[in-house]
């Protein structure tokens, strides 16, 4: 797209203006900058730039828009001609994106997961810029179709918080034929650490007991995914 640096958007070509290619395209038409731009609404005279201009420069600066969100108001207000009012509308946007994730993946929806980096792919959106650890396990039926998920616990993972009774529960509730473990790590990789492995174990083995197969654990982070199921650790 051509580039207008000292031209107001409204000065620019109609079929370049972010909010006319929303109008004209629909959202899947837009770039993420484009969005981005159309939330901030104005850009700064004061400094030169254009909404999109600014959008841009947040992307630039946090490098996607899970970052920018994660990001706190001054944070976005470092970036030159972003207000508070701005940066407060651009975080309002982005958390109602991800409260959204969050209701579609807290719903039943009887999907069926063949493969791990399905599981990965539906939850990472979610999961993957969470700045604390939070560990859920999917609940499934007996075509190990999904049933729903729940969080376990919140905040670094140790054996006393995850304990097989909380986890259990529920599924011996709902009857649950099998489930998935699956929590995040707000570091970015997503290499299991000794105290995952030995809740991993642990909890297979009461799995085993309580007629409840525990099927994979997944832990999801910035660089990927861990799978015990493909790493032949369960």
């Amino acid at each position: 797209m051509a580039r207008y640096p000292k031209q107001a958007i409204k000065n620019w070509p109609v079929n370049e203006r972010p909010r006319e290619r929303l109008a004209r395209y629909g959202a899947d038409g837009l770039s993420d900058a484009q969005l981005v731009s159309i939330v901030i609404g104005t850009g700064s005279a004061q400094k030169g730039k254009t909404a999109l201009d600014l959008a841009r420069s947040l992307l630039e600066k946090f490098g996607s828009l899970g970052e920018i969100g994660a990001a706190g108001t001054a944070e976005l207000c470092e970036v030159t001609g972003m207000t508070e009012v701005k940066a407060l509308q651009v975080k309002s946007a982005l958390e109602l994106g991800r409260r959204t994730m969050a209701e579609i993946i807290q719903q039943p929806h009887g999907k069926a997961f063949s493969t791990s980096n399905e599981i990965y792919k539906y939850f990472s959106p979610f999961m993957i810029d969470l700045k604390k650890e939070i560990f859920k396990i999917i609940l499934l039926d007996s075509q190990n179709a999904m049933m729903r998920d729940i969080t376990v616990s919140e905040g670094a993972l140790d054996r006393s918080i995850v304990h097989p009774r909380e986890v259990f529960k529920p599924a011996i509730r709902e009857s649950a034929a099998a489930i998935i473990l699956m929590h995040n790590h707000p570091s970015g990789d997503p290499a299991p650490s000794k105290n995952d492995k030995s809740i991993t174990e642990k909890l297979s083995a009461t799995g085993e007991v309580v007629g409840i197969k525990v099927l994979d654990h997944i832990i999801i982070g910035k660089k990927g995914y861990f799978s015990f199921c493909d790493e032949l650790l369960l």
